[in-house]
């Protein structure tokens, strides 16, 4: 089994763990739609096995513009119907349970969870973009979700 871990939003990014943990897909969130199908879709059945993916659940935030979350929102729900079009199963997770689970309390700085991803995945070129979906992918492969 393959765990795909999601951190939506422009400046986040998607990972695939195989099953020993082992991160064969790591990238920042794709520009448009289209890239997004396409990514989704060629992680299904990466290496011949079936995959379930774990989305950061997250909600609006106090001092955010109408427009920004209603952008947000829109690419949540093109993460959440990308997975469902191409027969990935999904669950989500809010940020406080992965980071707790983790031993990643971040607080807001992408610094803490890059460093975390760093320790996990030292042999994987890390940025702020890939943190947080790699270490929400372990989260899943650990048998959290």
């Amino acid at each position: 089994m393959n765990h795909i871990g999601i951190d939506p939003g422009k400046s986040g990014g998607i990972a695939l763990l195989n099953e020993r943990g082992e991160a064969e897909f790591v990238a920042k969130m794709p520009d448009t739609e289209r890239d997004l199908w396409d990514t989704i879709a060629s992680l299904k059945n990466w290496n011949d096995q079936p995959a379930k993916a774990i989305i950061e659940r997250v909600h609006a935030m106090p001092g955010q513009g109408v427009t920004s979350m209603f952008t947000f929102g829109q690419g949540y729900g093109s993460i959440r119907m990308a997975l469902i079009a191409a027969g990935i199963p999904f669950d989500e997770v809010t940020p406080q349970r992965w980071q707790k689970d983790t031993g990643c309390l971040t607080g807001g700085n992408k610094n803490i969870s890059k460093a975390k991803a760093q320790q996990l995945f030292p042999s994987v070129k890390i940025t702020h973009a890939t943190a947080d979906a790699l270490i929400i992918a372990e989260w899943g492969r650990r048998g959290r979700a």
